[in-house]
């Protein structure tokens, strides 16, 4: 039987304890916070999405190849199958959307319901919980940790599991600092990037805050009118200082390196068709319905609140009728649904993301076990791993799915 240390109370650090625990090791589970899952029970706004529905092959398609290779065998030995059989079995029943995300029955406090689970079972198990317990260093060198610090104690065991997140929401603990004690060990690491953020604009439209552009595509070019660097066809939102929603944050850590780059401009298409095509579209409205107001064809497409204050901002009057139409005013029109300006980012905020991009390099862990190379004892998984994957509750999976690969010691 082997003395394990977990730092790490989320999602992967509850799972590793717990297996570690059924496998008869004796194991310590510390997590800085004063309870356990803190990230956890805000996902997926307090919903918690907990995993996405699908083979595991369906789900490592999700991820970029080389993340997909790394997560193939944890995927296959913890899959979203196991996870929500082993959270039914304490209590939790969950639910699939039409999008294939998984989530617990809608009631009050569903998201802390998956927290107490896997807190029950790690206690089961027999792991010992400490919260409030901030590690500060690690000691050791290759291929032995001799122990980690907390409050200048000297902690010391036989294997170390680190499922200490990333450094998003730094409220919630994931402060993202043990990525510089690995590297001061000689782990390669990628530097913390944001990933899965909401995107602030340079002009944004508080007055907007609240209103959805549905069915559409965001895209990102390398300045108006520039080449096109990506795309991504799902809703956005606007919010107080930006965009948010689904399309936003999958894009947002492209946004990020092209702001850093060449330079980025966001537009968003609200209908598929090219504007040569919609052109014809209008012209044919302006001789079939003449007298429509330009307004009231608008509002087909684009939500009422926005399209008073964008055709003032085209140069065209609200009582405008579709007979009274200019030219200019039309391809104004065309272009306000087929690729409407949001205009240039401001940085992305890494604390803001549900995921933060970077970690540990994947390079420098075996995936069939989640130990460092070079390490005899010592083990990371969860969002500490470079890993990010899309929005929709794969990066959870992968963190569960990971925690239990880690727990697994010989």
């Amino acid at each position: 039987m082997a003395r394990v240390i977990v730092v790490g109370g989320g999602a992967a650090g509850l799972v590793a304890a717990w297996r570690a625990a059924t496998l008869g090791h004796s194991v310590r589970l510390l997590e800085a916070n004063g309870r356990l899952g803190v990230k956890l029970r805000i996902s997926g706004g307090g919903k918690c999405n907990i995993t996405h529905d699908g083979t595991p092959q369906a789900l490592l398609a999700a991820f970029s190849k080389a993340q997909g290779r790394f997560l193939r065998t944890s995927f296959h030995a913890f899959d979203n199958g196991a996870l929500l059989a082993l959270l039914r079995r304490e209590g939790v029943e969950t639910y699939t959307r039409d999008n294939g995300r998984v989530f617990p029955l809608d009631r009050p406090g569903s998201a802390a319901a998956v927290v107490a689970a896997l807190e029950t079972l790690a206690r089961r198990a027999g792991v010992e919980v400490h919260t409030g317990a901030r590690v500060t260093a690690l000691k050791g060198t290759a291929p032995r940790l001799e122990a980690l610090l907390l409050d200048g104690e000297a902690l010391k065991a036989d294997a170390y599991i680190l499922a200490t997140g990333g450094a998003s929401y730094p409220e919630t603990g994931t402060r993202g600092e043990i990525l510089g004690w690995l590297r001061d060990l000689g782990t390669p690491v990628r530097p913390w990037f944001p990933a899965l953020a909401p995107i602030p604009l340079q002009r944004p439209r508080p007055a907007w805050e609240g209103v959805s552009l549905r069915g559409g595509e965001l895209r990102l070019s390398a300045g108006p009118g520039g080449r096109r660097l990506g795309a991504f066809a799902a809703d956005i939102v606007f919010t107080r200082s930006g965009i948010s929603g689904p399309a936003a944050l999958e894009l947002s850590q492209a946004v990020e390196r092209a702001r850093r780059a060449d330079g980025a401009w966001l537009t968003y298409a609200s209908v598929p068709e090219p504007p040569t095509d919609l052109d014809l579209v209008l012209r044919a409205e302006q001789g079939a319905n003449p007298h429509l107001l330009a307004a009231s064809w608008l509002k087909r497409v684009l939500p009422e609140r926005l399209v008073e204050v964008l055709l003032q901002e085209a140069g065209l009057g609200p009582d405008l009728r579709l007979k009274d139409l200019p030219k200019a005013g039309r391809r104004a029109m065309v272009a306000l649904v087929t690729e409407l300006d949001l205009g240039e980012p401001q940085a992305v905020p890494l604390a803001r993301g549900e995921v933060a991009a970077g970690g540990v390099e994947l390079g420098a862990v075996d995936p069939r076990t989640m130990a460092l190379r070079g390490w005899e004892n010592l083990r990371v998984c969860g969002e500490l791993l470079d890993i990010d994957g899309p929005v929709g509750g794969y990066n959870l999976q992968a963190a569960f799915s990971t925690g239990f690969t880690a727990g697994i010691l010989g």
